[in-house]
């Protein structure tokens, strides 16, 4: 079953039991109060009745009894009974005498009140005590309420609920029917949508009557946007990385084919030997970026994070830099460093951090002619930051949004040889490391590198 049907369901049967539940607890209450009601009114016309045939004051009867008739409407076959109350009596004779249930009777002389129901006949008794001798005063009369207008109620609530019943399965039907047919649209639209065509859009002309429905297409339009340039920086990074090894490779076999058209003298063959060992080496350095940078994009279990210092893995990396560029001029200032050695700590792969430093100041000194590159130090009680300053070429301000794609090149490093790989690189270290990597930058004024990390918590 559709979820549009078990909702529909569910509201009918919610629906119909509610108006059930309410026209049974109207018709319940209604029907004891009717015979609460009657009941006083048979008490009343007993201290009437009372009153008017026992009452020794004969004009103070008369009175009593056209008052009555004024302002007492005459019940359905309505009769008093004032029966002598001896000590011979017989409840059973007066029953049969009189017509009166038994039981009623009973009830009357031992407790002296009682009331009763028999059919549609109402019986209200009292005992009253005069001079003349006590006396069973009986008014007994049907319930014409009871009989017709608790009839005509049940027959009108019973109608109110087939009504009901009817609307709401009508209701019903319509909203599995119709309610949900923008999410069956949606669905429909999102089904057509595939790689060939991912620029589709969802319009949300259609749904700004519904909030929810608007917000959800928006969130489909969101969700294709990201899945759309996910897919282009997929192909970009395809593209790219198969220029970037289809080089090399095609200089080794230019290099080899040349080299075996004809025989040659051993010098043509070692320099033929040496360049196809300097585009080997950069093919082998290629494919090690790679392999690197995909295995950073993703947060493998395999990675041990440890308690490591960010300042001495600078330290370190400034010492690795100066093997790979001893005219290097890398100046680490401690000006801002915290005094206390917790705010230094970090939980981090330390293998992983100097890879990300070692691109980051490598970029650093080579698009900067190895002009003054300063490393600043700094924390607060939950981050630690290092900020990496160089007086390089900088970076278009066109270009800052694609630094972080694989292969990308500032469109004025043509210049200086690179492969676009480090700060993407850096960057996925830094993120497995749940922090940030930000790059400001202004043509030929230089870059800034700020890095946040979380501290370790003690």
């Amino acid at each position: 079953m559709k979820t549009q049907n078990k909702l529909a369901a569910i509201l009918g049967v919610v629906c119909v039991a509610i108006v059930l539940l309410f026209g049974f607890a109207i018709y319940y209450f209604f029907n004891n109060y009717s015979y609460v009601d009657f009941y006083k009114r048979l008490e009343t016309r007993v201290s009437i009745a009372a009153k008017h045939n026992l009452e020794t004051d004969t004009i103070n009867a008369v009175n009593l009894l056209s008052l009555k008739k004024q302002h007492l409407e005459e019940l359905e076959n309505e009769r008093e009974y004032i029966i002598k109350f001896t000590p011979a009596f017989s409840a059973a004779d007066e029953a049969n005498k009189y017509n009166l249930p038994k039981s009623f009777l009973q009830t009357l002389a031992t407790q002296g009140k009682a009331q009763a129901k028999n059919g549609n006949a109402f019986y209200v008794g009292k005992l009253y005590t005069e001079d003349s001798g006590q006396y069973l005063v009986i008014v007994s009369a049907e319930n014409y309420y009871v009989s017709h207008h608790l009839i005509f109620l049940r027959n009108l609530i019973a109608f109110g609920i087939l009504l009901v019943v009817i609307i709401v399965v009508s209701f019903s039907v319509y909203f599995a029917k119709h309610i949900f047919d923008p999410i069956n649209e949606i669905n429909n639209r999102v089904k057509k949508i595939s790689t060939e065509n991912i620029h589709l859009r969802l319009d949300n002309e259609n749904y700004k009557s519904s909030y929810e429905i608007a917000e959800l297409a928006n969130t489909f339009n969101d969700l294709l946007s990201r899945i759309e340039t996910a897919f282009e920086t997929q192909k970009n990074f395809i593209s790219n990385a198969s220029h970037e090894l289809r080089t090399p490779l095609t200089s080794i076999m230019g290099e080899a084919d040349v080299s075996l058209l004809k025989p040659r003298q051993p010098e043509e063959y070692q320099q033929s030997l040496q360049n196809i060992l300097v585009q080997a080496e950069r093919l082998e350095q290629i494919s090690r970026s790679l392999l690197m940078l995909a295995q950073t994009g993703y947060k493998g279990t395999a990675i041990v994070f440890e308690k490591v210092r960010i300042d001495e893995i600078l330290w370190e990396t400034r010492s690795l830099v100066d093997k790979i560029n001893p005219i290097n001029k890398i100046i680490i200032d401690l000006s801002l460093l915290p005094e206390d050695p917790k705010k230094l700590k970090i939980k981090g792969n330390k293998q992983l951090l100097t890879l990300a430093f070692t691109n980051i100041l490598t970029n650093a000194c080579k698009y900067s002619n190895n002009k003054p590159v300063t490393i600043f130090i700094a924390s607060s009680d939950m981050h630690v930051f290092v900020t990496i300053k160089d007086e390089g070429i900088g970076i278009p301000e066109s270009d800052i949004p694609y630094i972080y794609e694989p292969f990308f090149r500032a469109s004025n490093t043509n210049l200086f040889e690179g492969y676009g790989i480090g700060l993407p690189l850096a960057r996925n270290v830094i993120n497995l490391h749940k922090g940030s990597l930000t790059v400001t930058s202004e043509v030929n004024n230089g870059t800034t590198v700020q890095i946040k990390l979380p501290l370790m918590q003690f």
